[in-house]
C-alpha cells in the first residue's frame, strides 16, 4: 500500500510538473548561471556567453532547456500559443567565409539524437530529412548556401518544418519602422542581433523577426507565415538551440534568451547582456607599437645599413597590383603573410609537385587557417584580367565535397593560388601508393558518390556553370573524415547557363581527354563527364586511365574493363587491394557507369545529375546492351597529334595536397582561356 501512495503521488508530481508548463516563462539575460542541457561543441563561458560552437571544423552543439514543455493538451487539441526572443552573434575567424548557421528547435528529444553537423545544421541526417515523423519545427538562421536544401543563398532565414528545405525563407533583413523599407543584415558579421519568434496558437500563424541589437522590435516581421503547427507538435517537446560547423572555424553565441508559453516573452535586459568573447590575434599593447622615443642619434653608417634593410625587405615582398585588382581586395592575399605562413615556401613545407606548379602547406599567421598555396609562374600578361576574374568566383562555390578555393596572389613573374589545405592528400596516393592503408569498398564508393554530387554542384547548381577541365584521381582530396573533395580549379571555365561555350586550347591530362575536346579544343560538361568516367574505372580497378607496363595485355584502362564486361566478367577488372570484401552490385553499377560516360559521342554519355541519381539508386542504369556498347563506341584520345597543346601528365604527390595539371600561365594566359 505503501509503495502504491508513492507511484500515485509521483505521478500527480508529474502530471503538476508538466501543467505548470503550459504557463512556462523563462528569461535569461546571460548564461551565467543557468542548468541548460548542454551536448557537442556546446559550452557556457566565465562571463555568461552560451557558445554552441568553437574553432572545431565538421561538429555540431546543443542546447536545451532541461525540463519538457507541454504544447498541447492532448494529441488531437491545438497548440498553444507561443513566443521566445534571443540575441545571436556568428564570430567566424575568417571574414570571407562561416559556417554554417543557428536554430531555434522545438522537438521531440534534447540533443536530436542522429543529427550530423556542417549543412545538417545539427537537426536532421540524410535519411530522416523531410519526414514528417521528425515532429520538429525550427527557425535557421543559415550563412551557407546548401542546394540540396533549395536556399536561396548564403545569407537567409528560414522557417524548417521536419526538414531542412524550409517552408518559407527570405534574406537577412529587418523592416525599418521609418519607411517599412528592408535593410540588408549580415549574419556572420560577428555583431549581436536580435530575433523574435512567435506562433499564433488560435490564428494558426507563425511570424520571425529580426533586428539589429539595439534597434528594437520592427512593426512588420520578416516572415509571415499561415500555418498549424498541431500536427507538428506532440503534447511535450523540448525547446533549445542547435548549431553546427563546417570547414571554417566559427564560434555561434548566444547572449541571452526568453520564452513564453501562452503569452508574450518577456523583453531582454541588452545592458545585462555579456560581451561577445574575441576571435583572432590580441591586440598589441600602443605601448609598444609606439615605441620609446629615440634617446641617442644613430650613426652615419647605422641609418645607411637601416635603409638598405628596407629596400631589400620591400623588395623581397613586392607584389604587382593593378587598378582593376582593388575590387577583388577580400580575394587578394598578401604575399608577406603567405610567406610567413609557409615558412619562406621551404621544401620542408613541399606539400608536392605537378605540371607547372609546387604546393607549399601553411598556417595564416592571422586566422590560423591552414592552407595549400600553390605557385605558378605567368610570364605573359595576356588574360590575367580575366584569370583573376574567375578565380574570384570560383572561390564564391560552396559545396562539401570541393576544396574552398581561397583566392591569389601576384608577385613579379609568379601567381599564387591558395586553397583550403586537406590533411589526408589525394586519392591518387591511397590507390597507387600505399597498399598497405587502400581504401575498403565503402570508403571508395563514398569519395566516387561525392565527387559527383561535387561536379553535378559545378554543372547545374551554381549561378554559373564550371566546366573543371582536370577531373582525376590526383585532384581528387581526401578530408580529415576521407570524403572526397574535387580541388585543383586552375583549368577551371565558367560561363553562363544557357550559351554556349567558347572554343579553347585543348588542356587537361592524357587519358581523360574525351575525343570530341582533342578535335574541336571546346570543353564541355560532357567532356567533364567523359574524363568522370576515367576517374570511376581509375577508382574501382586500382589503374590509371593508361599504363606503360600494365598488369593486362590491356594498356588502356577503359579497353580492358569493356572486354571484361564483354565476357560477362566485369569483376575481374576489381582492384585485387581492396579485398573481396565489397558490394558486387555497386561495383558492377559504377564499373557499367565508367564505360557509359567513356562513349565516344557526347549525346550518349548521362549528365551528371543522371549520374547522381544512378548512384544513389534512385534511377535505373540502362542495360549496356541494349545500348549497342562497342569497343569502337569506347574512345581513348591517344597521344598523335597533340605536339600544339597543353597535357599534363599522371603524377602524384607524397604529401596532403596533390596536384598534377597544366601550366596556369601556358594553358589559361596564353591564350588557353
Amino acid at each position: 500500500m505503501l509503495v502504491l501512495i508513492k507511484l500515485i503521488l509521483l505521478v500527480v508530481s508529474a502530471l503538476a510538473g508538466f501543467a505548470s508548463c503550459q504557463d512556462l516563462s523563462i528569461t535569461y539575460n546571460g548564461f551565467r548561471s543557468t542548468n541548460l542541457s548542454l551536448d557537442g561543441l556546446a559550452q557556457l563561458t566565465p562571463n555568461g556567453v552560451l557558445k554552441l560552437t568553437d574553432d572545431t571544423k565538421e561538429q555540431q552543439g546543443h542546447a536545451f532547456f532541461p525540463n519538457p514543455v507541454s504544447f498541447k493538451n492532448s494529441a488531437n487539441s491545438s497548440a498553444f500559443t507561443f513566443s521566445t526572443t534571443f540575441v545571436f552573434a556568428i564570430v567566424s575567424e575568417y571574414p570571407t567565409m562561416s559556417g554554417h548557421g543557428i536554430a531555434f528547435v522545438i522537438a521531440p528529444r534534447r540533443g536530436l539524437p542522429g543529427a550530423l553537423p556542417s549543412h545538417q545544421l545539427g537537426l536532421f541526417n540524410e535519411t530522416n530529412n523531410g519526414k514528417p515523423t521528425n515532429h520538429v519545427f525550427a527557425v535557421e538562421l543559415d550563412t551557407v548556401q546548401s542546394k540540396e536544401f533549395n536556399d536561396i543563398n548564403n545569407n537567409h532565414v528560414g522557417i524548417d518544418i521536419n526538414g531542412l528545405n524550409s517552408t518559407l525563407a527570405d534574406p537577412a533583413g529587418y523592416y525599418s519602422n521609418g519607411n517599412g523599407v528592408v535593410q540588408n543584415l549580415t549574419l556572420a558579421s560577428g555583431k549581436a542581433m536580435q530575433v523574435w519568434i512567435d506562433y499564433d496558437g488560435t490564428a494558426k500563424h507563425i511570424s520571425v523577426t529580426l533586428a539589429p541589437i539595439y534597434a528594437g522590435k520592427p512593426n512588420k516581421p520578416l516572415l509571415s507565415l499561415p500555418n498549424d503547427l498541431s500536427p507538428v507538435l506532440n503534447e511535450i517537446m523540448y525547446i533549445g538551440f542547435s548549431s553546427s560547423t563546417g570547414s571554417v572555424p566559427t564560434s555561434h553565441c548566444l547572449l541571452g534568451w526568453s520564452f513564453k508559453m501562452n503569452g508574450v516573452a518577456q523583453g531582454l535586459d541588452l545592458s545585462q547582456l555579456p560581451k561577445l568573447p574575441r576571435v583572432g590575434p590580441k591586440k598589441r599593447s600602443k605601448v609598444l607599437t609606439i615605441g620609446l622615443p629615440v634617446i641617442l642619434i644613430a650613426s652615419l653608417s647605422i641609418a645607411i645599413s637601416g635603409v638598405i634593410y628596407r629596400v631589400r625587405i620591400k623588395k623581397k615582398f613586392a607584389e604587382v597590383l593593378e587598378d582593376w585588382e582593388h575590387e577583388y581586395g577580400p580575394h587578394r592575399f598578401k604575399y608577406k603573410d603567405l610567406y610567413i605562413a609557409t615558412k619562406g615556401f621551404r621544401d620542408k613545407g613541399l606539400l608536392g609537385s605537378g605540371g607547372f606548379g609546387k604546393v607549399y602547406h601553411g598556417i595564416l599567421p592571422s586566422s590560423k587557417l591552414e592552407v595549400a598555396v600553390k605557385r605558378v609562374s605567368h610570364e605573359s600578361r595576356q588574360g590575367m584580367k580575366q584569370f583573376v576574374a574567375e578565380i574570384v568566383s570560383i572561390g564564391r562555390l560552396r559545396h562539401r565535397n570541393l576544396v574552398p578555393l581561397l583566392g591569389y596572389c601576384r608577385r613579379k613573374d609568379e601567381l599564387l593560388l591558395v586553397y583550403e589545405y586537406m590533411p589526408n592528400g589525394s586519392l591518387d596516393r591511397f590507390l597507387f601508393e600505399q597498399h598497405e592503408n587502400t581504401l575498403n569498398w565503402s570508403q571508395r564508393f563514398r569519395v566516387i558518390r561525392g565527387v559527383a554530387s561535387g561536379l553535378f554542384y559545378l554543372h547545374e547548381g551554381w549561378e554559373q556553370i564550371v566546366i573543371h577541365r582536370d577531373v582525376k584521381a590526383s585532384n581528387v582530396l581526401l578530408d580529415s573524415e576521407l570524403n572526397g573533395r574535387l580541388g585543383d580549379f586552375g583549368l577551371a571555365r565558367l560561363y553562363d547557363h544557357g550559351t554556349d561555350p567558347q572554343t579553347t586550347r585543348v588542356v587537361g591530362t592524357l587519358g581523360y581527354l574525351a575525343p570530341e575536346h582533342t578535335r574541336t579544343g571546346k570543353a564541355t560538361t560532357k567532356t567533364d563527364v567523359y574524363a568522370f568516367g576515367a576517374f570511376l574505372l581509375e577508382v574501382v580497378c586500382g589503374r590509371r586511365p593508361t599504363e606503360p607496363h600494365p598488369p593486362t595485355e590491356d594498356a588502356i584502362l577503359v579497353d580492358w574493363v569493356f572486354s571484361c564486361w564483354n565476357k560477362g566478367q566485369i569483376l575481374e577488372a576489381v582492384d585485387q587491394n581492396m579485398g573481396l570484401n565489397y558490394v558486387k552490385e555497386e561495383v558492377e553499377l559504377v564499373m557499367k557507369l565508367g564505360l557509359l560516360c567513356s562513349q565516344s559521342e557526347p549525346i550518349a554519355r548521362p549528365s551528371m545529375r543522371q549520374v547522381v541519381l544512378y548512384l544513389d539508386s534512385a534511377l535505373a542504369l540502362p542495360d549496356l546492351s541494349s545500348l549497342g556498347i562497342s569497343a569502337s563506341g569506347l574512345s581513348f584520345s591517344s597521344q598523335e597529334g597533340f605536339g600544339d597543346f597543353n597535357l599534363s601528365c599522371p603524377s602524384s604527390m607524397d604529401k596532403p595536397f596533390s596536384h598534377a595539371s597544366s601550366s596556369v600561365a601556358e594553358s589559361l594566359l596564353s591564350g588557353g582561356r
